[in-house]
């Protein structure tokens, strides 16, 4: 990996503060970036940012390519003359957290006027603008499109449509494309100004030394456009129900796994078509992000399947997948991408070698460093240089609720193991990855400001009350930035990505 030593951290852009009931593309990302800046740090990690369905989860979202535009900043819409100021004059009193089914409320109706605006009466300079934004990502957006007015048409998910639009025949196609004219214009503006905010948020993060670190998750959501629209390049029966569907085998944490709901992928029809759909998302996320984490990993090497009629993943298999054949595509068509393997979970020796084998540097969460040992790959005297250290990711408990949950006898373990009987959690363990050989380290940002569990972002396997928490304005002091500054010069993570 082609990357200097240094250090980031994990924010999902929703999580930052703003008027709107959401963070966005807008002010609160640029002083975000404003403040990574003046800590040194030189990552900004996210998490994929695809418009979300059920559980409003970025892991289950409608579109592999898509953007979410409840993270468009509105702000900038009335800038550019798409909305009227005395739109944003009379806002809503917020929670603290997202209430994702609020904000869709607040901001989808604003959204359409500023479509229906920017569509009657844009300058032509911007009409072209918009009208190659369309043809550059017609690839995927011709079918997002549709998909999305057909879902909001016939509320519901695909599978339940007519079966002439769940077969994709192409006079139903071409019937409902043109009854649907209007929204899909709409739909599509939508994305275009999420990614022309995008581009700009890149563009100012870039050119102070900060680099975007986006989420590539393995699986799509079965009701997504692009299982619509993809059907023959995942493994579903004649209606387009999924025959097997991705999970984890049981384990210490679950003795009936997890079963995701994933349809899994028909690798023979990928690989025949050299693995087209999946060049073509690494080249649009990589377009978006400096870097990217491939979520589970091991699923390149094989996956847990399980079939779709099980209710528990606990008679699911192992199958292959082809993943070495994948990575050498990716790597003749992107020889200078920078990826990062999420090798967490199962991991067997043959996971090890595909991370290996095309030098993908794997993960080391410090949560899950000391309860086996000397030989706890997850101990800082055990890494290699070529890795990226954690104190905890998005999926587990904040370092303080983790400490706090530990009973007294685990708690002297990490004690003896800092070399301090009564460590300062979580400073202590940001302290120990930055000071690791690891080339980069990335601190949630909830972790830097030393928050409990009030603050989880997920919990696994449960479907409510997840990714809504959100800083407070002015968490984020310049005293924070300074220290944290001071520890990266201190071991020395200050060098900015190349």
């Amino acid at each position: 990996m082609n990357f200097p030593r240094c250090s980031g951290v994990l924010l999902h852009p929703t999580a930052l503060p703003g008027p709107h009931g959401i963070g966005d593309l807008g002010a609160g990302s640029r002083a975000f970036v404003d403040f990574l800046a003046a800590a040194g740090q030189s990552v900004w990690q996210i998490l994929p940012t695809g418009p979300t369905g059920y559980g409003d989860s970025p892991y289950n979202a409608l579109s592999a390519f898509a953007g979410n535009p409840l993270l468009v900043d509105l702000e900038a819409l009335v800038a550019w003359g798409h909305l009227e100021p005395t739109a944003l004059s009379h806002l809503p009193a917020w929670p603290a957290k997202v209430d994702f089914a609020a904000v869709r409320r607040f901001k989808e109706p604003l959204l359409r006027t500023a479509a229906r605006t920017f569509l009657a009466e844009a300058p032509a300079a911007d009409r072209r603008d918009f009208a190659d934004f369309c043809v550059r990502q017609s690839g995927w957006l011709d079918d997002f499109t549709l998909f999305t007015a057909l879902h909001h048409h016939h509320a519901g998910a695909w599978h339940g449509w007519p079966a002439a639009l769940r077969h994709r025949e192409p006079a139903a196609l071409a019937l409902w494309s043109e009854r649907l004219q209007a929204e899909l214009a709409e739909i599509r503006y939508g994305q275009y100004v999420f990614f022309r905010q995008w581009q700009e948020l890149k563009n100012y993060a870039n050119a102070r030394g900060v680099r975007l670190f986006g989420d590539l998750p393995i699986f799509v959501a079965d009701d997504s456009a692009d299982v619509w629209a993809n059907q023959a390049l995942f493994q579903l029966d004649a209606d387009g129900r999924p025959v097997k569907v991705a999970g984890v085998p049981p384990d210490y944490f679950s003795t009936t796994g997890q079963r995701w709901g994933n349809p899994l992928y028909n690798w023979e029809a990928l690989r025949s078509s050299d693995f087209a759909w999946w060049l073509a998302r690494f080249r649009h996320l990589l377009q978006l992000h400096d870097l990217l984490r491939i979520d589970h990993f091991r699923g390149f090497e094989a996956c847990w399947a399980i079939p779709a009629k099980e209710p528990t993943a606990v008679n699911g298999r192992w199958e292959s997948s082809p993943g070495a054949d994948l990575f050498s595509r990716l790597r003749r068509e992107f020889p200078e991408a920078l990826i990062v393997a999420e090798d967490l979970g199962v991991i067997t020796p043959e996971v090890e070698a595909l991370r290996d084998g095309f030098d993908f540097p794997g993960m080391k969460i410090l949560q899950f460093a000391f309860d086996s040992g000397a030989d706890n790959p997850y101990l800082p005297h055990n890494y290699r240089r070529n890795c990226v250290v954690y104190t905890g990711t998005h999926d587990n408990a904040t370092t303080l609720g983790w400490w706090r949950n530990l009973d007294n006898c685990q708690r002297r373990e990490v004690a003896d193991y800092l070399g301090d009987p009564q460590p300062a959690i979580p400073a202590a363990l940001i302290r120990c990855a930055m000071a690791s050989v690891a080339r980069l380290c990335i601190f949630p940002c909830q972790d830097l400001l030393g928050l409990g569990e009030e603050a989880r972002f997920n919990l696994p396997g449960e479907a409510a009350d997840n990714w809504a928490w959100r800083l407070q304005t002015g968490q984020l002091a310049a005293e924070l930035a300074h220290q944290l500054r001071n520890q990266t010069e201190r071991y020395g993570r200050t060098a900015a990505v190349a």
